[in-house]
């Protein structure tokens, strides 16, 4: 539960911090309507699905802060949600908070913008699967949970200092692989909102200064992180992931920060299970018995690409795994099929191997990690040393493996100007 409550205090950390700069205000409802799409084979049946969110937001005109000249000078705020999935009893609501951030893509003669707004929180569901009473719902398992949205927004007119907008997106729930099943709630929505001014920026602070010097730094990294998932719905116990990485690469102009590096995780669930000659493992890799940490080992390399905003970073990597060995029992235990039976009275979970196909060797092959990190300095100022602290999910091929917690240092080099 700790972890949940540094993570919660990482994501409204990024919205505060967005927020320390010269910028106008606005404040923006939104009206969603879409679809759920079925998370698993007999998914219970869904009705319209309904939302309203409420967006806090500041666009960033200070061009003493350069991610927001490289950006465009973006938007960035703070979102609280509510969904209704269209079947109350058997999917339930979400309630969300996430900071957001948006961006200009195109703009028109006649002062009409498309924008793009992605964002990163957390949900509370106030309805999940339960073994008994709701057994088809396979795609939320736990309360707490991941949540993703990415717009695409549309001016369509403007009176006074309100601007109305339609939208089209994507909104996503899951837990990240905490507990399973976990095959997660995606919806496909439309929206209209208006954006409310509350606060003009001075028309003498919007001095945009085309500067065409690019700044470059090397960079070096260390982090070590801890996070937690499980094996399979039938070993649904938590256990901790511990990992290691180092980086290096190059930050652009101080705000796009490419690089890359090498990984190591030891998996607690794969050890315990091979110490405790679980389901498969006497029978399909006995030799993994006398050396179950090296077994329940993973590393690779990976790529990372970055944008830094102050005191925030957006992070997504994506890696491929040289070594690991316990991913093949792994992947027949968590994707095989299951069904209830009873047993004494009591239901219990069964399940049939999933195959080793080319899918699996791709998902074996490919990683990828997503996530936000607070620095403990201001990236604008070039900082030589830093510190920073992170919150993300790491994946197989986009499939969640683990949620995490981290904390890294990063050594900058000299500061080159072309």
């Amino acid at each position: 539960m700790w972890r949940t409550y540094i993570i919660a205090v990482l994501l409204l950390s990024s919205w505060i911090l967005f927020s320390q700069s010269k910028s106008g205000y606005y404040l923006t409802p939104e009206i969603l309507v879409g679809k759920t799409m079925e998370a698993n084979t007999g998914f219970p049946d869904s009705g319209l699905q309904t939302g309203f969110y409420l967006n806090f937001s500041r666009k960033h005109y200070s061009d003493e802060e350069l991610w927001a000249r490289e950006l465009k000078y973006p938007q960035t705020g703070l979102s609280l949600g509510f969904s209704d999935f269209g079947n109350s009893d058997l999917i339930g609501k979400a309630f969300t908070v996430m900071p957001t951030i948006q961006m200009d893509l195109l703009k028109s003669k006649k002062d009409k913008t498309l924008s793009i707004l992605m964002g990163m929180g957390m949900s509370y569901m106030d309805t999940q699967y339960d073994i008994l009473d709701n057994p088809f719902n396979k795609g939320i398992s736990t309360k707490l949970n991941w949540s993703f949205k990415s717009f695409f927004y549309y001016d369509a007119f403007k009176l006074f200092k309100t601007q109305s907008r339609i939208g089209l997106g994507y909104l996503h729930h899951s837990n990240g692989h905490i507990r399973l099943p976990n095959q997660g709630l995606n919806s496909f929505l439309l929206s209209i909102s208006s954006q409310f001014q509350l606060k003009d920026q001075l028309q003498s602070e919007r001095r945009i200064i085309k500067d065409t010097t690019r700044l470059t730094q090397t960079y070096f990294s260390l982090r070590t992180g801890i996070g937690q998932n499980v094996l399979s719905q039938a070993f649904n116990d938590k256990k901790e992931v511990y990992s290691l990485a180092a980086a290096y690469g190059k930050i652009i102009n101080g705000t796009f920060k490419f690089g890359g590096g090498l990984y190591y995780r030891f998996y607690e669930k794969y050890y315990d299970h091979i110490k405790n000659r679980g389901d498969q493992v006497e029978e399909q890799v006995p030799e993994y018995i006398d050396h179950p940490f090296k077994y329940a080992t993973n590393f690779g390399a990976f790529g990372t690409a970055e944008i830094l905003m102050n005191h925030v970073g957006i992070e997504f990597n994506l890696g491929i795994n040289f070594y690991k060995p316990f991913y093949k029992i792994d992947w027949q235990l968590s994707q095989g099929y299951t069904w209830i039976r009873m047993v004494d009275g009591e239901p219990q979970i069964a399940y049939v191997l999933e195959e080793l196909t080319d899918y699996y060797k791709l998902k074996r092959t490919v990683s990828s990690r997503l996530g936000i990190k607070y620095y403990v300095l201001n990236t604008n100022d070039h900082p030589k040393n830093n510190v920073f602290f992170g919150a993300h999910i790491n994946a197989n091929l986009g499939q969640a493996d683990f949620s995490e917690f981290s904390l890294g240092y990063v050594h900058r080099f000299e500061l080159k100007k072309k």
